[in-house]
């Protein structure tokens, strides 16, 4: 039986090749990690063949050919490709799109197989098909229309209007931004709902986090208007200046009303996405020189790293009570711990490219984050695997280690149901049957890095 040769990846000319790819690709000997349930399949072979899992069962019983590739997995622990759920993709400057491959590479190098854009454009449109024909190396490609907000729509009449055009062009769902009016959003979402065509993203104020519930969001982003939820109507319209995600409202906040929250977000089917690392990171009392410096930052073009400064001291500047951020940050992780506890279907996201979330490491930032609120290591990989694809009507299809699911792997050192740091610590990713050694991802994360140095 050979071994598996090193992957060579032709990134220039968009292709990814292998140089010996053979029908059947075996990872032998792992501990698999399915995601179909808490589980740990202990010294098992999986086989892969056309980008799909073929076959899997104990490795001492799996029966299959000896003209295949394998991957000695002895020791180790396989589990499903992650999904950045609150992801965003670039598009070409002037026509070079170096950057927004870049990117794409980012997610992958970190187990990243699967991404929701937040921000849709045409662009995104051919690129999620030419990802899908493996023409452009990246992760499977879910993308949000463009933003509906204050400003892009103002009338009923074109929110009826931008609803049923992006249903024909062909974007997922549709992305909410702040600004909309009330009856703005009852026409958009009632067109939208109409035209079975999702919607997801932030609150607006008019609209409010139970007006939201009952037109059932597709997802809630940040959280957005749940601590608004918890201020009385009449406290809310004497304080309107609510800051960044309610943060002014914190101590008006009834956390008594949370369960019935909660439950009501259960009720009607709707998704949250926490992007908790946002507020962990960016909206923190953390330096901004001392994230810039971490060694991910590296990847990141010296512009964007100026702007995310720029960005974060303004946000986090003057005013800002880093003793009233505690207690947010408290109050968020309690909003965490009741959705948790309720059963209430979670989906993981970071935000990334946002400030300091470098994509790909910024999802593993938020597992941490995830963690520090009370969530068990298995909900925050679940929101990461089987969730996304049960989000998507697509359960089997990818998220999870089964016959018939995407071939989209991370195989890992130890055991991330035990630590969740050891999802950092990654031997290669498999991309619909496609394997990137950890040697072919260090080589070029390496190239992405010397490129933002000259």
């Amino acid at each position: 039986m050979r071994s598996f040769l090193v992957s060579i990846f032709f990134l220039s000319g968009s292709l990814v090749q292998l140089s010996a790819q053979s029908t059947i690709t075996a990872f032998t000997h792992v501990n698999v990690i399915p995601m179909t349930s808490e589980t740990v399949l202990k010294d098992y072979t999986v086989l892969v063949k056309d980008g799909k899992v073929y076959k899997m069962g104990p490795a001492d019983a799996l029966k299959y050919s000896k003209k295949v590739e394998t991957i000695d997995g002895t020791g180790k622990f396989l589990m499903p490709g992650l999904a950045e759920m609150h992801a965003h993709i670039p598009t070409p400057i002037d026509g070079n799109d170096a950057e927004v491959r870049n990117v794409l590479f980012l997610y992958l190098a970190n187990g990243v197989t699967t991404i929701r854009g937040m921000l849709g454009d045409p662009y995104h449109l051919g690129l999620r098909k030419e990802v899908m024909a493996g023409t452009v190396l990246g992760p499977r490609i879910f993308t949000s229309s463009p933003s509906i907000n204050g400003n892009s729509v103002k009338t009923p009449e074109e929110g009826r209007q931008k609803a049923a055009q992006y249903k024909k062009d062909g974007y997922d769902f549709l992305k909410i931004h702040p600004g909309v009016k009330r009856d703005v959003f009852d026409a958009l979402a009632t067109t939208a709902q109409s035209l079975k065509l999702p919607f997801a993203g932030h609150v607006p104020v008019e609209v409010g986090i139970r007006h939201a519930l009952a037109f059932r969001y597709a997802s809630v982003d940040h959280l957005d208007g749940y601590l608004e939820g918890l201020v009385p109507a009449e406290t809310l319209k004497a304080n309107p200046e609510g800051g960044f995600f309610g943060f002014n409202y914190v101590d008006l906040a009834d956390d008594k009303q949370l369960g019935a929250l909660v439950a009501e977000t259960k009720k009607q089917g709707v998704w949250v996405v926490p992007t908790q690392s946002l507020f962990t990171r960016w909206f923190s009392p953390v330096d901004a020189n001392l994230l810039a410096n971490q060694r991910e930052m590296q990847y990141m073009p010296s512009k964007t790293l100026y702007q995310w400064r720029q960005s974060k001291q303004s946000l986090t500047g003057a005013g800002f009570s880093e003793a009233q951020w505690k207690k947010f940050i408290a109050l968020r992780q309690k909003m965490l711990r009741s959705m948790h506890s309720a059963g209430l279907d979670l989906l993981l996201g970071s935000d990334a490219p946002q400030v300091f979330n470098v994509p790909g490491f910024s999802l593993h930032h938020e597992m941490a984050s995830l963690l520090e609120a009370g969530l068990t290591p298995y909900t925050i990989l679940h929101s990461g695997t089987a969730n996304p694809a049960r989000y998507f009507g697509q359960s089997g299809q990818f998220g999870t280690i089964q016959p018939g699911a995407s071939a989209d792997f991370i195989l890992l050192e130890g055991n991330p149901l035990e630590d969740i740091n050891n999802t950092w610590k990654q031997l290669g990713v498999m991309l619909r049957g496609k394997w990137m050694s950890k040697a072919f991802i260090d080589a070029e994360l390496q190239k992405i890095a010397d490129k933002h140095k000259s």
